[in-house]
């Protein structure tokens, strides 16, 4: 399989090279569909314009990287003034050497699984156990997507700063398959401090260093132990990367201004999810309420899924990646990037979804339209912003229909693992599975 890798590389490589000679770039830099006021390009430049003129970039409410971001970045600028481009290109060549490590983790962990639990699974249920040959081009295919589809692709054109949380995140992906768990605990310390809201995924890589240590049930005390360990070093990890930004600020009003602004989402600027629109129409004094409700929605469904798949912590962690994207209060493409170049790796569930058709073409359609309304909504006058805002529900509902639908097939999978591909009832008649 090295040819098909190095080739993906080698032409995603050269085509955002290219891509970066036309002037397709700027453009898609003031797509609000990819930039957002916490990972636009330009508001970096006013950040680092700020910090080398001895002024805090935390001072207004212009700049919301974090720290340790804003001072890699200001030692690359200053050395390589004219080669930014390729610092994001270079971003998503490390995500593809992820994504193949990933797969590659990803399919021994698949097949040890199945494995342990084969004994329990129907007689019938042979046809859809995995064999090594059904893997084979797991890698190539995560790669295609990620170098390959527009969310990828605006990401890196756009020069969103979102690309280096999908790399901590990717990052935690490995180190949770590779059973590490000082590696695990200080790439979700990192993912956290970039973006906050990965502060979820310590539940479903606990899960999966207890049940990578052979521990006899996930209550037991050896599994306590695991949690424990784990648990106190992310918070560890965490506590030195904000005293490390403490002492590169000499303050900590980079607090408010990065994790606040998340939280409390004072800047209503339109992008693809659901908190501008219903902000802007807010009385003032609900707003407290509303963005407890909203934020709520992030972290909420990790304790049911958690509890509904704790055998199961990797696709968890994905569902709950997934999730971020959907109910982060500044979601964009480069978020959705992430999780598409991740859905590969469940290629074996994918004869079980139903709606793949119906979503594909939802993607599509908001994809094509949201720039098109975005033109007529500002520039053109003849729309207003009930049109926007209707293209970004669509777009959301498109997201909860595939992640529900992923959903679904999983469970149907292994159902029928159990019970065979065709369970009948007790008078034998065809029963019918629905995910309730």
């Amino acid at each position: 399989m090295a040819a098909p890798v190095v080739v993906c590389f080698l032409f995603g490589i050269l085509l955002r090279l290219w891509f970066f000679r036309t002037r397709l770039p700027t453009w898609i830099s003031t797509c609000v569909e990819i930039t957002t006021p916490v990972n636009a390009w330009n508001r970096v430049v006013e950040g680092l314009s700020l910090q080398r003129g001895s002024v805090s970039p935390y001072d207004g409410d212009l700049f919301h990287e974090t720290p340790l971001l804003l001072k890699f970045l200001d030692l690359y600028t200053k050395r390589w003034p004219n080669s930014v481009h390729l610092l994001f290109i270079a971003a998503d060549f490390l995500i593809g050497i992820l994504l193949v490590r990933i797969a590659n983790l990803f399919a021994r962990y698949l097949l040890e699984k199945q494995s342990r639990d084969v004994k329990s699974y129907s007689l019938d249920s042979q046809p859809l156990l995995l064999k090594s040959k059904d893997l084979v081009w797991l890698q190539v295919s995560v790669l295609v997507v990620h170098f390959f589809n527009p969310y990828s692709l605006s990401a890196c054109l756009g020069k969103s700063t979102t690309v280096f949380n999908s790399l901590a995140v990717l990052l935690t992906f490995w180190a949770v398959l590779k059973g590490s768990l000082l590696l695990s605990s200080l790439c979700i310390a990192v993912a956290v401090y970039q973006s906050l809201y990965p502060i979820m995924l310590v539940v479903p890589a606990a899960l999966h260093l207890a049940q990578k240590s052979s521990a006899l049930s996930l209550w037991d005390r050896k599994a306590k132990l695991i949690y424990f360990q784990f648990f106190l070093l992310t918070a560890g990890w965490l506590t030195g990367l904000f005293y490390l930004s403490f002492w590169l600020e000499g303050s900590w009003q980079f607090i408010q201004s990065v994790y606040g602004f998340i939280l409390t989402v004072p800047d209503l600027s339109p992008n693809i999810g659901i908190f501008w629109y219903f902000f802007t129409e807010m009385f003032e004094h609900f707003r407290v309420f509303f963005i407890c409700v909203f934020q709520i929605n992030a972290f909420i469904y990790t304790v049911p899924l958690a509890i509904r798949l704790r055998d199961h912590p990797i696709f968890l962690m994905y569902v709950l990646v997934f999730l971020i994207a959907i109910f982060k209060s500044y979601p964009s493409y480069p978020d959705v990037a992430l999780y598409l170049c991740l859905l590969p790796l469940w290629q074996h569930i994918f004869s079980f979804m139903r709606n793949t058709f119906v979503v594909a073409c939802m993607y599509v359609s908001c994809t094509v339209f949201a720039p098109i309304l975005w033109h007529l909504w500002i520039y053109a006058g003849s729309a207003n912003a009930n049109f926007y805002f209707a293209i970004t529900l669509v777009y959301t509902t498109a997201e909860i229909f595939l992640v529900t639908d992923l959903l679904f097939a999983f469970l149907r999978r292994e159902f029928s693992l159990l019970h065979g591909p065709n369970p009948k009832l007790e008078n034998g008649l065809p029963a019918q599975v629905s995910l309730n």
